[in-house]
């Protein structure tokens, strides 16, 4: 697996624009995932890490199973803040059976109900979810915390009508029940909205 971090210049208008816009900074990431504009784009993560110092830059993180074509990015002018930073992820090293992990997710929690998808706004309900998905994904949630609730609003691909997507981040500890399974939930995300950078799981070793 591959892990990008993308520093952005919030000075430059089309970095400013994706920073603001979760589904154009989708499209100008698969840009690095595709050989041409209408041929077909490699699967691919992303989560926006907010600013945390002032005149610092976003950085936005990417994980994928192929690495991107960065210099597509770096072709316009001013849109980095810096070269982009890759690095190779060896999951077969990081995931095993009993680790114990840091992680952070920012998702949308949600449930199915009479075939429409309703939001989970409680502390305890959204926690309640991710235990869920760690029990059907191969891990199990040792201890979490919910922060930076954000409501996303991005066009339907097809009709074009504004949709609604309430999102927060997780961040916590767990333990990797089934190494097999939590790998692949790396690679493919969990939940709902994942081409506004919602659904990527980072874990780093305790």
């Amino acid at each position: 697996m591959y892990l990008t971090q993308l520093l952005l210049n919030p000075s430059n208008d089309e970095a400013r624009r994706d920073l603001g816009d979760a589904y154009q900074m989708h499209r100008t990431l698969s840009r690095a995932f595709t050989d041409n504009a209408d041929g077909p784009v490699t699967r691919f993560l992303w989560r926006l890490e907010r600013e945390r110092m002032p005149g610092a830059g976003s950085a936005v993180l990417v994980q994928s199973a192929m690495p991107g074509s960065w210099q597509k990015l770096g072709d316009a002018p001013g849109y980095l803040a810096a070269p982009a930073s890759e690095k190779t992820v060896v999951l077969d090293r990081l995931v095993t059976t009993d680790a114990h992990c840091r992680f952070r997710l920012r998702a949308n929690p949600a449930v199915k109900r009479d075939g429409k998808r309703w939001g989970l706004h409680g502390e305890q309900s959204q926690l309640d979810w991710l235990s869920r998905q760690g029990t059907r994904l191969g891990f199990a949630v040792t201890g979490a915390d919910v922060s930076q609730r954000e409501r996303i609003r991005s066009p339907q691909s097809r009709s074009g009508m504004l949709i609604t997507i309430d999102s927060v981040q997780f961040d916590g500890q767990l333990r990797v029940v089934d190494a097999g399974v939590l790998r692949a939930a790396m690679l493919t995300g969990i939940g709902p909205g994942k081409g506004l950078g919602l659904g990527m799981l980072s874990l780093a070793p305790t």
